[in-house]
This record gives structure tokens, C-alpha cells and sequence, in this order.
């Protein structure tokens, strides 16, 4: 289902830091690149909001397009480089 600020659940997830129900949707077969909502898809979500060691991992490593465009922010790198998270910029490098 889409819509809303976040578009859809694992986007809210994502941006909230809520590694076990992100956990839960990606294992139900959601969508890890589907586009909408403010923040684009989760991996600029999770880049945005500084989540790396819990969301942002666990999105790469389930196979996250980290050149994705879209969504306010454009792309994940331009996201995490915006929210000032070090880390993240050097993980998605």
C-alpha cells in the first residue's frame, strides 16, 4: 500500500530506526527500492535520518540500490551528506 508522508510501511520504518519491523516486511516481500513518499525509498529514509548500524546495513546487505533517484533528498548519498551522518556518507561510498 502507498501514501502518506512515508508512502508506505517500510519507508516509515526505515526513517524511524525500527530494525525488527523493517526485518519483518523485507522477509514478507516488500518492495527494498519501491519508490514514493517525501523521503524516496527506505535506504534515503534510514541516510537521512542517521540510522546506519541498525537500518541502513541491513538495507544494503538485503540488496538497497544505493544510486536510486528520487524523493526530496534525490538520491541516499545526497540524503545522509544533508543529515551531517559521517558514517553513512562513507558507508554508502
Amino acid at each position: 500500500m502507498q501514501g502518506g508522508f512515508y508512502g508506505n510501511a517500510l519507508r516509515a520504518a526505515s526513517a524511524k530506526g525500527h530494525e525488527q519491523i523493517v526485518r519483518l516486511l523485507l522477509d514478507k516481500g516488500a518492495d527494498i527500492n519501491a519508490q514514493g513518499g517525501f523521503y524516496g525509498n527506505a535506504l534515503r529514509a534510514a541516510s537521512f535520518e542517521g540510522h546506519e548500524q541498525i537500518i541502513v546495513r541491513l538495507l544494503l546487505d538485503k540488496g538497497a540500490d544505493v544510486n536510486a533517484q528520487g524523493g526530496f533528498y534525490g538520491n541516499a548519498l545526497y540524503a545522509a551528506s544533508y543529515g551531517g551522518h559521517e558514517q553513512i556518507v562513507r558507508l554508502l561510498l
